[in-house]
């Protein structure tokens, strides 16, 4: 399945194990690609990449369902799904699979600092999307919660969400600078404070 020139697969490695049957009966080879591509556009959106210029050049994006421990990666435009977590997965299974694949889709098309950006900037900004898509899962920490800005995963998507309400559009710049390299002082440059003033100001917020 192509668009925008990228082509989308996807394969189901699982066989007949309970996460393979349940992927195969309630999520399904089609609804995966709509949702890969659905994923890339709104990425795109969110980012702010209308120009295909600005986004990685990305030509194959294949997804793979495997017998695995945790719950799903991307590396090399490749996306794993774990099946034992979709065959042990209480609740609705077919909105988690999407709310993962918004998540494992940022990662193949987010720049990542040249390798320079923090780790938890990096899926924190992937749960960003997430948040944004609607595919929150209940566990999520509620916004004000965490520890460091960059804790990663939920807690850094809420502080991200909360810098982007401080100015339209800042997670597609903040990607957009981290294209070439990484530093703190992006959020100086774009929010007119440091980071860790903005977590102050963030943790503030939501003490009262």
């Amino acid at each position: 399945m192509r668009s925008h020139a990228v082509e989308y697969t996807v394969t189901n490695n699982a066989g007949d194990a309970p996460g393979g049957i349940r992927f195969a009966n309630e999520i399904g080879v089609p609804y995966s690609e709509q949702t890969l591509t659905e994923s890339t556009d709104f990425i795109w959106r969110t980012f702010q990449q209308n120009d295909p210029a600005d986004r990685k050049d990305v030509a194959r994006v294949s997804l793979f369902i495997d017998n695995m421990d945790g719950v799903a990666y991307a590396s090399n435009n490749e996306i794993h799904v774990s099946a034992t977590y979709l065959g042990g997965f209480s609740g609705d299974v077919k909105k988690e699979f999407t709310g993962v694949m918004y998540h494992e889709m940022t990662h193949v098309w987010q720049w990542n600092g040249a390798g320079q950006a923090p780790g938890g900037l990096i899926v924190g900004i992937a749960d960003f999307v997430r948040l944004r898509s609607g595919y929150v899962p209940g566990h999520w920490v509620q916004p004000g919660q965490g520890d460091r800005w960059d804790q990663g995963y939920d807690v850094t998507a809420r502080f991200l969400d909360y810098c982007n309400g401080l100015r339209n559009g800042f997670v597609a710049e903040l990607n957009k600078k981290m294209r070439t390299g990484y530093s703190d002082d992006y959020f100086v440059d774009l929010l007119g404070k440091s980071v860790d003033q903005l977590w102050q100001d963030y943790k503030a917020k939501y003490a009262s």
